[in-house]
């Protein structure tokens, strides 16, 4: 009693903590440290605009026979530059105050102005309606105005719901599942596991938070991720409980034969989450961190609650929460019959799950990392007709992303900016004598690619080796760079670490390093398929457009693969491990391969899917969040699960068990056991 008096203390805590933690948490993508961050930070100090925030881009069409070479022309086009910098307190560069025929299309009669803004530090914030609003009044003689930018053409329309329903969606759908696998009143159970283990995890997060940045994306893998993991903890203790009572053990007795054999497997299933957050932890990206920090108190609070508030709960009220009670054995057949069909086709069933891994798989070197760019934008609107003006006047892309150069005291803003102009790539160098600010003078190179292509980032990499010493080459592309570079740099490392951690405490538990390399491997496959999937769906655009209405952003958010990876390594090897320590367990006791298939996969299929689909259904909440960058990250999450329940897990784990038949239960020390090959 006094266990669930303390859990229930603690979830009254943390039920207030969850109404307060969202004042504690911050949006910063704080990259301290490096270049690109360092000098954005400068531009906003010292200049107030630019910056990571791309400019708007303000572009002026002139009536037909006119062009911008007309007496009074420039006048006409300077004042609404003019008023938009009073009114806005903007910084404006155009054609009319430098002269540069790189302002003007090829027709004479297109011109465009970077217009840059003060830090919106919102996603998707978009000022082209209040730039609109400003200029439009100082328009004359017929020339039309419109407005495009990176901001601008990504602006969507915030649709999405709160954490607070999601997690209830998500924890209704569980209920529907766990409704159909027990079929009694038991259902209840691992919801209210659940419905400890989330506000017990704020409760941390709130104390986290008042120690160090935690950023807000970890309130939604709190409460989405914690509601699966909790209830999949939760729903193997009570399947495997309820197999020890159908065979005659009742009370403390079936309790404490179940944690001696799930309890260990949900302990071994925490760890890999842990481990795999790892990933996030180590990275030198503070945000990062503390969104690894926030990911590992998940797994942490969910199997403390599921080994001690659980136990106490099936000890003494289970039994009678467990009616009508189904007889496990007797919803094993199914599975059983599908593990003999995979044995007798191994080959077959091998060969068709890895090439279709590989094909996924295939599809992730096509991942560009970054902000996206303007043809994978929108496709229609103001912004769009903008873009479409530009084009047609022949003015390249690369406009709207010039990058800020800071030269130090003493640099000659003019020579600097004729050198600069001078290198591939560069299609012009402004250099405004107003530009000055805190001894520095301020250029701005308008590149010919947008910087968030290859040829961008090439002619970034050009301009940060021709800068003067002590000059910052600012933009949101070179702040990108720099946090790919920081993050993915070092992952290889990182990876073989994790990897090595993971095979240790697996050989470990199954006694097998054939086991544990094959699950590692197969781990690391799947993820391989996931980061192509979601390639496919968010890149490309072959999913999120179907979906959710929303193009392929032609490049994906540089920390969302690290965050699918380090999340989704631990949660899909829970189901690695629920089959193989089954498999493992049955050898032991028949020293027959085969047979120890059957039995893995009879006792666990129904398990496994039952999980997976619950924790499919919490990323799918997770999905219904307004932000695209959790839309992208629950994406992930979800194809993964999907993908290990059923390709990996049903098809590829049993198949390759068969094939290497008595060689999986190697132990290195006593050599190959009996058994059939």
């Amino acid at each position: 009693m006094l266990v669930v008096l303390a859990w229930l203390a603690l979830a009254v805590m943390g039920g207030f903590a969850t109404i307060g933690v969202g004042d504690r948490l911050t949006e910063d993508l704080a990259q301290p440290g490096r270049p690109g961050y360092e000098a954005n930070q400068a531009i906003h100090r010292l200049y107030g605009t630019g910056g990571d925030d791309p400019p708007l881009v303000a572009v002026i069409t002139l009536p037909a026979g006119r062009t911008v070479d007309d007496s009074g022309t420039r006048a006409l086009i300077a004042r609404p530059f003019a008023v938009a910098a009073a009114a806005m307190r903007v910084r404006v560069v155009s054609y009319a105050d430098t002269g540069d025929r790189r302002f003007v299309g090829a027709d004479g009669r297109t011109t465009f102005g970077l217009v840059f803004t003060e830090p919106t530090r919102g996603m998707n914030a978009d000022l082209s309606g209040p730039l609109l609003r400003v200029m439009r009044p100082a328009m004359t003689g017929g020339a039309t105005l419109r407005v495009t930018g990176l901001e601008a053409l990504a602006a969507v329309e915030a649709r999405g719901v709160s954490v607070l329903v999601e997690t209830l969606i998500g924890g209704v759908g569980a209920l529907v599942v766990l409704a159909f696998v027990f079929g009694s009143v038991l259902a209840l159970v691992p919801v209210l596991v659940a419905a400890v283990s989330i506000p017990v995890t704020f409760l941390a997060v709130y104390g986290l938070a008042g120690m160090t940045d935690v950023h807000m994306i970890v309130q939604f893998i709190v409460a989405l991720i914690g509601l699966g993991v909790a209830i999949d903890y939760s729903l193997l203790l009570i399947t495997r409980w309820r197999e020890e009572r159908a065979l005659g053990y009742e009370g403390d007795d079936a309790v404490m034969r179940a944690l001696a054999t799930a309890g260990r497997s949900v302990v071994i299933s925490g760890a890999t989450v842990g481990i795999g957050l790892i990933a996030m932890v180590v990275i030198p990206v503070p945000f990062l961190r503390s969104i690894g920090y926030g990911g590992i108190l998940v797994p942490l609070v969910s199997v403390a609650v599921v080994l001690t508030l659980l136990p106490v709960l099936l000890a003494k009220g289970g039994a009678r929460l467990d009616r009508p009670r189904r007889r496990p054995r007797a919803e094993a057949w199914r599975w059983a019959a599908w593990a003999r069909g995979v044995i007798r086709f191994r080959w077959p069933a091998l060969i068709a799950s890895t090439g279709l891994l590989a094909a996924l798989g295939c599809a992730a070197f096509g991942l560009q990392l970054g902000q996206p760019t303007s043809p994978s934008l929108a496709g229609s609107g103001p912004a769009y007709e903008g873009l479409t003006e530009l084009r047609r006047a022949g003015i390249p892309s690369g406009v709207l992303t010039p990058l800020d150069v800071i030269l130090p005291a003493g640099a000659d803003p003019a020579a600097e900016a004729a050198r600069l102009a001078s290198l591939p790539g560069v299609a012009t160098v402004v250099a405004p004598p107003a530009w000055r600010g805190g001894g520095t003078s301020l250029i701005t190179v308008i590149p010919a690619d947008e910087t968030g292509t290859a040829a961008g980032k090439d002619t970034i990499t050009r301009i940060r080796g021709a800068v003067p010493p002590g000059a910052q080459v600012a933009g949101e592309a070179a702040q990108s760079m720099d946090f790919v570079a920081a993050v993915y740099g070092a992952f290889p490392v990182m990876l073989a670490l994790i990897a090595i951690m993971t095979f240790l405490l697996l050989a470990r538990t199954f006694r097998s390093p054939v086991l544990a390399i094959k699950a590692v491997v197969l781990n690391l496959l799947s993820l391989a398929a996931t980061l192509g999937a979601v390639v496919l769906v968010w890149q490309y655009g072959y999913g999120s457009a179907p979906i959710w209405g929303l193009p392929g952003m032609g490049a994906i958010p540089e920390f969302i693969p690290a965050m699918i990876f380090a999340f989704l390594y631990g949660l899909s090897m829970d189901y690695e491990v629920f089959i193989l320590a089954r498999m493992r367990e049955a050898y032991d006791r028949t020293a027959d391969t085969e047979e120890a298939i059957v039995v893995g996969i009879g006792r666990t299929g129904r398990l496994v899917t039952s999980a997976a689909l619950i924790l499919f259904l919490a990323f799918a909440s997770l999905a219904a969040a307004p932000q695209p960058e959790i839309k992208i990250f629950a994406t992930g999450l979800g194809i993964g699960v999907l993908l290990d329940a059923t390709v990996v897990r049903a098809l590829l784990v049993p198949a390759l068990v068969a094939v290497m038949g008595r060689w999986n239960w190697v132990t290195g020390r006593r050599g190959l056991r009996g058994g059939t090959p």
